[in-house]
C-alpha cells in the first residue's frame, strides 16, 4: 500500500466508519466529509437536508453520485485486522461512499474539464423518510448517476424492490383473560396474518425478484390495566408489478373489517430497473475488466436511493460499491479493503472514460 493515493482513501473510509452516524444523527460525518472534500480541491457544504455535497470538474456533463452517511443500530468496535475493516457501515454504505469521493478526488485534469461530478453523502436512507435523497433530488439535474450500494467490486446493481412500511395498532378496553373477546394483540396478529397470506400470492410467487416480501419489524403490547394496546410494523419488499399505492389499496380493503386496527403506510417506493447498455454500464465494464475482473449485473430484492431519485432523474444509472451485501446490518458487518482498493480503481477509470467519452463497447 505505498500509493498514497490508496493510502489516503483508506484513511478517508477508516474515519468515516469511525465516525457514528445512525439515521437523523450524521452531523459530525457530514462535517468531517465536507472538510475532507475542501482540502482537496471540492467545493463543498453541507445543504438544508444535512447532505455533505461537494464538487469538482466544469465540463457540460454532469455526473451525480449518490450515497448515504447514515447506518442502522448496532455497535461494532471499529478497527482494521490485517487487510480487513470492522465496523458498523463499513458495507452499508460508507465504503461505496468513500470510494465514490476517492474516485472523483484522484480524476485527471482533462476529465474535470470534460464533467461536472457531484458527490452527495445523505442523510436518513436507512429510514422510511430518505430525507436526504429527497431533497436533492429536486435540486440537481443530472445526466448520469451512479448510487453507493454494496454490489461487489464486479457487480453491477441495475435495480432494487420497492417499498411499503405498514404502521397498525389496536385498542380496546381490559378484560379479564377468562372471560369471552379478542384482545389488541389478537387483532394486530390477525392483521399480521392477513398481510403475509396476501404477501404469499401477490406479484410473481416462487421469483424472488417478482414475489411480494412481508416480515415483521417491530411488535408491542401493553396494558394501563384500564386499556390495551397493541402496535407492529410491517416491512414490505414489492416487486415492478406491484405499486405501493396499489398495495396499500388492497390491505386497506383486506384489513377494513377489523375496526379496532388503525393503519399507518409509510415509505411508498416502487420498484425500478435500468437497461444493461449505455455509456455508464460501457465505462464501468471496461473498467472492471481493466482490474482483471468480470462483471455481473444485479438486481436487488432490498431498496435504496436509486428507488427514490428515480422519478426525477430518468437517465442512465447503476449502484455500484465494494462490499458483500449480505453483510448489510450483521453484528458481521466488515469490508475487504483490498476490494476497496479496486473499487476505488474502477471508479477512477470509469469516470475518466465516461467524461471523455471514450468507453466503446466491450467485445
Amino acid at each position: 500500500m505505498s500509493d498514497p493515493l490508496t493510502a489516503a482513501a483508506r484513511e478517508l473510509v477508516t474515519q468515516a466508519v469511525a465516525i457514528p452516524s445512525l439515521s437523523g444523527q450524521e452531523v459530525a460525518l457530514a462535517e468531517y466529509l465536507r472538510d475532507w472534500m475542501t482540502a482537496r480541491g471540492f467545493t463543498a457544504h453541507i445543504d438544508e437536508a444535512g447532505n455533505a455535497v461537494g464538487e469538482r470538474g466544469q465540463g457540460p456533463l454532469t455526473v451525480a453520485l449518490l450515497g448515504h452517511m447514515d447506518t442502522v443500530p448496532g455497535d461494532i468496535p471499529v478497527r482494521v485486522e490485517g487487510n480487513v475493516l470492522h465496523g458498523r457501515g463499513s458495507v452499508d454504505a460508507k465504503g461505496s461512499l468513500c470510494a465514490f469521493l476517492a474516485a472523483v478526488a484522484a480524476l485527471p485534469a482533462e476529465a474535470l474539464a470534460a464533467a461536472r461530478f457531484v458527490v452527495v453523502g445523505a442523510t436518513e436512507e436507512e429510514a422510511p423518510s430518505s430525507r436526504g435523497a429527497h431533497h436533492i433530488a429536486r435540486r440537481l439535474t443530472p445526466d448520469v448517476v451512479l448510487i453507493g450500494e454494496p454490489s461487489g467490486w464486479e457487480g453491477l446493481t441495475l435495480g432494487y424492490k420497492g417499498r411499503l412500511v405498514v404502521r397498525a395498532s389496536a385498542e380496546c378496553g381490559n378484560f379479564h383473560t377468562a372471560g369471552e373477546g379478542h384482545s389488541a394483540g389478537d387483532d394486530l396478529t390477525e392483521a399480521w396474518f392477513r398481510v403475509r397470506a396476501w404477501a404469499a400470492q401477490a406479484g410473481e410467487p416462487g421469483s424472488i425478484y417478482g414475489s411480494v416480501q412481508a416480515t415483521v419489524q417491530a411488535l408491542h403490547s401493553d396494558s394501563d390495566g384500564l386499556t390495551q394496546r397493541a402496535e407492529g410494523t410491517f416491512g414490505l419488499r414489492l416487486p415492478p408489478a406491484v405499486p405501493p399505492a396499489e398495495a396499500e389499496a388492497d390491505l386497506r380493503t383486506l384489513l377494513a373489517d377489523l375496526s379496532r386496527v388503525s393503519l399507518t403506510f409509510v415509505g411508498h417506493e416502487s420498484a425500478v430497473r435500468y437497461p444493461k447498455d449505455n455509456a455508464l454500464t460501457r465505462a464501468l465494464r471496461v473498467a472492471i475488466r481493466a482490474q482483471g475482473g468480470s462483471p455481473v449485473f444485479k438486481v436487488k430484492t432490498g431498496t435504496s436511493d436509486m428507488n427514490v431519485v428515480a422519478p426525477h432523474w430518468p437517465v442512465p444509472t447503476l449502484a455500484y460499491g465494494p462490499g458483500d451485501s449480505a453483510l448489510d446490518h450483521t453484528p458481521d458487518e466488515h469490508l475487504d479493503l483490498a476490494e476497496y482498493d479496486r473499487a476505488v480503481a474502477v471508479l477512477t477509470t470509469a469516470l475518466t472514460r465516461l467524461a471523455l467519452g471514450a468507453a466503446p463497447l466491450p467485445s
